[in-house]
């Protein structure tokens, strides 16, 4: 369920847009002064928020601000004024979105949507970024762990290199001393069957997926493909 949060001291226009977004199934907390607005936040999942400017206690500006300094969440301004400097000092205090009174309700619901929609990407394109994935494999690219059918599975600094290695490169066939120089470094003088011992522990973690690994005989190693 998505939660929305309407601050709007006028109860009849608060109503109104609480009744719209409770017909397209919405979930609405509703407030009546800024300072009943930061509580709400504070303390419930909100999705998204629409404010108004001219409020009680704390105004809208105030609010917005308040907000972005812990918060991404999508800001619709709802407010009388119809200034362009209202509405650019909105958009950079943190306003997504600027809706003039009186607006029409079905407009502003689809504003909304398309406000949810572009948080939904933008939000899944940082999840992304952090999570490198492959089949039932994904490796947290910020704790190192790689998980496999919901298992977690810890991983040794030589290990992450190589699994994060292989992933980005699915399909391609490393040379033995192409993976030493790129995982061990240039100026490597050790043991070349360090990269057997680390390659056999990897086939190990990777369980059910050890079939992914694949010795390439004469050449050296791929992964998938």
């Amino acid at each position: 369920m998505i939660n929305i949060l309407v601050a709007e001291d006028d109860i009849r226009i608060l109503r109104l847009i609480s009744d719209f977004l409770k017909k397209e199934d919405y979930n609405v907390y509703t407030a009546k002064d800024g300072q009943e607005a930061l509580e709400i936040f504070d303390k419930e999942n909100i999705s998204l928020v629409v404010l108004d400017i001219m409020m009680p206690i704390y105004d809208g500006w105030h609010v917005c601000k308040e907000l972005r300094k812990e918060s991404n969440v999508p800001i619709l301004i709802l407010t009388a004024k119809d200034s362009d400097l209202d509405e650019l000092f909105g958009f950079n205090i943190g306003a997504d979105e600027y809706i003039s009174k009186p607006f029409n309700p079905n407009l502003l619901i689809a504003r909304i949507k398309n406000l949810l929609k572009r948080s939904e990407v933008l939000s899944n394109e940082v999840k992304d970024e952090h999570t490198l994935t492959y089949e039932e494999i994904s490796i947290n690219l910020d704790t190192k762990l790689m998980k496999i059918d919901n298992e977690h599975i810890e991983l040794k600094p030589k290990e992450y290199d190589l699994i994060v290695l292989f992933i980005k490169n699915k399909g391609r066939i490393f040379e033995r001393d192409n993976l030493l120089d790129l995982v061990w470094g240039y100026d490597y003088i050790g043991d070349p069957r360090t990269l057997d011992t680390h390659i056999n522990r990897l086939r190990n973690k990777l369980g059910s997926k050890s079939h992914l690994l694949k010795t390439i005989r004469g050449f050296g190693y791929k992964f998938g493909g």
